[in-house]
């Protein structure tokens, strides 16, 4: 198999080969296909889905990550904000003026945080949505071919049932 295809371009072939397969004679349901072939797409398909699992997990740690990160920068502009007051501590305006920066660095740094969190979640629930949107999709395939499948062996299987009356 070509590494390049795609997990639902390996489940179409797979579809392809079972709907053009042919029907087996007298049995409802059954038809001829190559097996290895269809046992190979399998196999393909089962060595691809860990790959994006594994790409989603990825990116649920990045994430993580990502978040730890701010909250860590967060800390270290608080921590240096109220440093910074205690030693302008010694005149009164110069401590009002100290407070006013050190919640301003504050709430600065709680915003990038906030801001920085929402992105790495957007970011994480597009990928997580497209990888449950392929799934989806690739389920919803199986179920279509497998209605035609039974669909179009049910109607092979009518008119040999007519001429063994």
């Amino acid at each position: 198999m070509n590494e390049n295809q795609g997990i639902l371009e390996l489940i179409e072939m797979l579809y392809t080969m079972i709907s053009d397969a042919w029907g087996v004679p007298l049995g409802n349901d059954k038809c001829l296909v190559d097996r290895e072939k269809a046992l190979d797409l399998i196999e393909e398909i089962k060595a691809q889905l860990p790959a994006e699992m594994a790409e989603a997990k990825r990116l649920v740690s990045a994430r993580d990550e990502f978040i730890r990160n701010a909250k860590n920068e967060a800390e270290s502009v608080r921590k240096m904000a109220e440093e910074r007051a205690r030693k302008m501590v010694e005149e009164q305006e110069v401590v009002r003026a100290a407070k006013a920066r050190a919640e301003e660095m504050i709430a600065t740094a709680d915003n990038k945080s906030r801001e920085l969190r929402r992105a790495a979640n957007e970011y994480v629930a597009e990928s997580l949505q497209g990888a449950e949107d392929a799934v989806g999709q690739a389920l919803e395939l199986i179920r279509t071919s497998r209605s035609r499948f039974r669909s179009a062996a049910g109607s092979a299987a009518a008119p040999q049932k007519q001429r063994e009356q």
